[in-house]
């Protein structure tokens, strides 16, 4: 895949608001079949599109920059068996082929921002929605009246404050600025989503109002939990453009503060469907238990799958898979050594 190629993919999932990450190579110690500055994208699903070296590091590669997207930040990684000093800025990881090259490289997340629902159509929710595309953020809206937002670009315009509706879109993030109008049902649809956080437009004691409300219609207190009333910082805000930059500040701070949370727990961000599946470490590879349909590497213990392997020999009655040409020619150079290994192994599984 070419570089402009894996451009153009970039732009296609930014626009889609799926996320992924670009591993660059940034030192290739020999011997190794990469260069300095080969790239790869790998998306949500770990498929891996370009190239940055061959079987064993792309299993590697495609779990660091997965834990890259789940925690939202970049990353350097080094996959080699030469003694190193202990670098916190780098990940170390051990090189599983025979051939024992170094390959360091950068993984750089992309990670879709948290998408925001307005519910209102009254000028402070209109100006909200401005601002807060202005600020990076991916925005949608509900209302009873939909028109006022035909010129504001959004992704995607709700009728009414349907739960099942509202819910159905994912938003991470909910700004309640209906100032009056329906307020009891645009609140209690917004908290019977799964927002992470439901911010409220009005003044404190309007606020406590509506949360006892809230909890005469059955919403449950550990769900209250989510609502932040008032919405924002207080900033002797006067006017709906005021009050709304008021607001998309509160949106931007529980944006930062969720990330910063997923990021120190290890969690995935608020990336809503856009949730990446977690994998083993590479290290631990060697240990995983092979499926029906897989194969451990005699060479370097890597699980191969049969269906798949590109790399295979027939010697001594059996076939042997391979991760990548590296492991085959290695077992070709003494393949009585790496069959005992195999039989041995199969020999332990038995017991």
């Amino acid at each position: 895949m070419s570089t402009d190629t894996i451009l153009q993919l970039e732009q296609r999932l930014i626009e889609e608001a799926q996320p992924f990450a670009v591993a660059t190579v940034i030192r290739a110690g020999p011997p190794t079949s990469t260069w300095v500055g080969a790239q790869a994208l790998i998306d949500s699903e770990g498929a891996l599109h370009g190239w940055i070296g061959g079987g064993c590091s792309r299993a590697i590669v495609i779990q660091a920059a997965l834990a890259a997207i789940r925690s939202g930040q970049a990353k350097r990684i080094r996959i080699s068996n030469e003694p190193a000093t202990q670098d916190a800025d780098v990940e170390l990881h051990t090189m599983p082929c025979a051939s024992n090259g170094t390959i360091e490289l950068f993984i750089q997340p992309t990670v879709p921002a948290p998408l925001v629902l307005v519910l209102g159509s009254t000028p402070t929710a209109l100006e909200a929605c401005v601002l807060a595309q202005r600020m990076g953020l991916r925005v949608c809206a509900a209302a009873n009246v939909s028109a006022p937002f035909a010129a504001l670009g959004l992704t995607r315009v709700i009728q009414g404050f349907d739960a099942d509706a509202l819910g159905q879109i994912k938003p991470q993030l909910i700004l309640v600025a209906t100032q009056g109008d329906c307020d009891e049902d645009a609140l209690e649809a917004a908290l019977r989503t799964s927002a992470a956080a439901v911010l409220l437009v009005a003044s404190e004691r309007k606020a406590d109002k509506l949360r006892d409300t809230m909890r005469l219609r059955g919403i449950a207190q550990e769900r209250m939990a989510a609502l932040h009333a008032p919405a924002g910082p207080h900033i002797h805000a006067h006017t709906p453009q005021e009050i709304a930059l008021g607001a998309v500040a509160g949106l931007v701070t529980q944006w930062r503060e969720l990330e910063l949370a997923a990021a120190d727990a290890g969690a995935p961000r608020i990336t809503g469907d856009d949730a990446v599946p977690s994998v083993p470490p590479c290290e631990s590879m060697a240990s995983v238990e092979p499926a029906v349909a897989r194969y451990v590497n005699p060479v370097c213990g890597m699980p191969v799958d049969i269906a798949s392997a590109k790399h295979v020999v027939d010697c001594g009655g059996q076939r042997v898979y391979f991760c990548c040409d590296g492991c085959k020619i290695e077992f070709e150079h003494s393949p009585d050594k790496y069959l005992a290994i195999a039989q041995g192994r199969r020999e332990r599984e038995k017991t």
